[in-house]
């Protein structure tokens, strides 16, 4: 008669540490939508579609984020398949640069005026 092996302390922290980073990645993101949010119903209009009607430039603004969160699950495929091929680690790090740099890029758009 074979027994299952007993879990460690070992195994419980790793499973901690993968838990606080799952955690700390879907904070970031969310975070990252919040900001967007924000910035698409107070700032995105008047910079980005300044000749449209101000209903039409915060619909504008929030059909960028809607294509966001559409393209959610599209990335979760995506990622998820190379997460199980590669590592979940690497495929976090990278999840997380790609966020950086989208955000900081959206943060260099030139305005409607500067164009």
């Amino acid at each position: 008669m074979t027994h299952a092996p007993k879990k460690t302390d070992t195994d419980s922290r790793k499973v901690r540490k993968i838990a606080a980073a799952s955690m700390a990645g879907t904070a970031l993101e969310y975070y990252d939508f919040s900001i967007y949010g924000l910035a698409a119903a107070l700032v995105f209009p008047s910079l980005f579609f300044p000749e449209s009607s101000a209903f039409i430039g915060i619909l504008a603004s929030f059909g960028t984020l809607a294509v966001g969160y559409f393209a959610r699950p599209v990335g979760a495929i995506v990622f998820g398949h190379f997460g199980d091929k590669i590592g979940r680690k690497p495929v976090l790090v990278i999840t997380l640069v790609i966020m950086g740099v989208a955000s900081t890029l959206i943060g260099l758009l030139p305005t409607h005026d500067t164009i």
